[in-house]
């Protein structure tokens, strides 16, 4: 009966019940969203790079290390000579290696050096390989591999000739444009860096760089692509290198090694450690939206709790009527609860429908334009935790206009102020 009651209440103020169901949704909506955006970004971005044990560069921080090594931000200090690379590759508890080779760029994408191992063991997210969308891995020397997100913006297909700048500038000056390089391929979308690279091979990057000195042309000497095929392209140093072991409890052993070689400075980093760190150091940001979403929510419930307020006045005669047939002030109090209670709940039922709905709509538009893949199950455990607290808010603040309710005297209803 009481149930009844109410829904018949909330349905005769349908106008101003509506307004603030819509408040509420909307408010329920931006916390949901907001909170399951910053999950599947945390995700996404701990699982830019997987199945890596081990990534090694010249000695620096570790987040120095990780950001140019996997994101593609800043440079390095220093190289890692082709001689370590190939003594450390032939540890016995390593099982592959993947070199990298950064420092150009393409219309102000990352253009990196690497080799057939890249597109073999380098994995993303869940242990996920990369995969083709169109074409295969680059066999020649001027062969290129482009990132998902640089063909599509860029507009490139297949057997397209693109030229690399020298420096990470989108606009450079310094172009190979003797050395132009042939589109082989096209990976499919990723949501990490690899979206944003243009990659070509080891022997490509040095064939570019053979007539160039300290970032600039040699002056009186000039090597034609050709000629660059018919002379030694073995690089003479990498960026950095992924490293995968065999056991990953020589994880330590090895890393120590690696710290504690003697040919020249290098770190060795654990990937998802430097990950997890530089996390916890953007979990600021991420904490102040999701505090700012919460105000906006309990704004909403003020609101809500403020139109009761204004809404009894116009229902003293109702709550004298009620008290008149025999309800008691209790029975008012939980009447105003539980009509909170009920626009709390189809509020939420509504927002996560409209959640639903809107993260179906942008999933391709978020994975094509910003690299962030979201699934379509926002729902966890941790959503119950927020439907219960919301519930408790709700019931809490409807305590006011319930206690203005429990205390209206019978006569205060029964005759008409002008």
């Amino acid at each position: 009966m009481l149930i009844k009651l109410a829904r018949l209440s909330l349905w005769n103020r349908r106008g101003t019940v509506l307004l603030t169901l819509l408040s509420l949704t909307i408010s329920l909506v931006l916390l949901l969203g907001i909170d399951h955006i910053r999950k599947e970004a945390r995700s996404s971005f701990t699982n830019t790079v997987s199945g890596t044990d081990l990534i090694v560069g010249a000695r620096s921080g570790q987040l120095n290390l990780l950001l140019y090594s996997v994101f593609r931000i800043g440079n390095a200090t220093a190289n890692v000579s082709w001689a370590t690379y190939e003594r450390i590759s032939r540890h016995p508890q390593i099982a592959w290696t993947i070199p990298l080779s950064l420092g150009d760029s393409h219309r102000g994408y990352r253009v990196l050096g690497t080799n057939q191992g890249y597109f073999e063991h380098f994995r993303y997210a869940s242990s996920q390989q990369l995969q083709f969308a169109e074409g295969m891995p680059f066999a020649g020397v001027y062969d290129a591999v482009l990132g998902a997100e640089v063909a599509k913006r860029l507009g490139y297909v297949l057997g397209q000739e693109i030229v690399l700048a020298h420096g990470i500038g989108a606009v450079s000056f310094s172009e190979h444009k003797d050395k132009p390089f042939t589109v082989v391929g096209i990976l499919a979308p990723t949501g990490t860096p690899v979206d944003q690279t243009v990659h070509v091979s080891l022997e490509g990057i040095e064939a570019i760089h053979i007539d160039w000195q300290q970032g600039a042309p040699m002056p009186g000497r000039q090597v034609s692509a050709e000629q660059a095929l018919e002379m030694d392209l073995t690089p003479k140093a990498i960026t950095a290198f992924m490293v995968g072991l065999n056991s990953r409890m020589a994880t330590f052993v090895v890393q120590r090694q690696i710290n504690e070689f003697r040919g020249e400075p290098l770190t060795a980093i654990l990937p998802g450690v430097a990950l997890a760190e530089l996390w916890q150091m953007l979990g600021m940001v991420e904490n102040m939206l999701l505090l700012i979403t919460l105000l906006v929510l309990v704004a909403a419930l003020v609101g809500m709790m403020t139109t009761l307020l204004a809404s009894m006045r116009e229902r003293q005669r109702e709550m004298a009527i009620l008290r008149a047939v025999g309800a008691s002030p209790w029975y008012l109090f939980w009447l105003i609860q539980l009509e909170v209670l009920l626009l709390t709940s189809v509020a939420m039922l509504s927002s996560a429908i409209l959640l639903l709905a809107a993260l179906w709509g942008v999933q391709d538009y978020l994975a094509a334009n910003y690299g962030l893949f979201i699934s379509l199950s926002p729902f966890s455990l941790q959503s119950l935790y927020w439907a219960g607290g919301i519930l408790a808010a709700a019931a809490l603040l409807a305590c006011v206009p319930a206690l203005v309710a429990y205390r209206r005297a019978l006569t205060d209803g029964l005759s008409i102020r002008l």
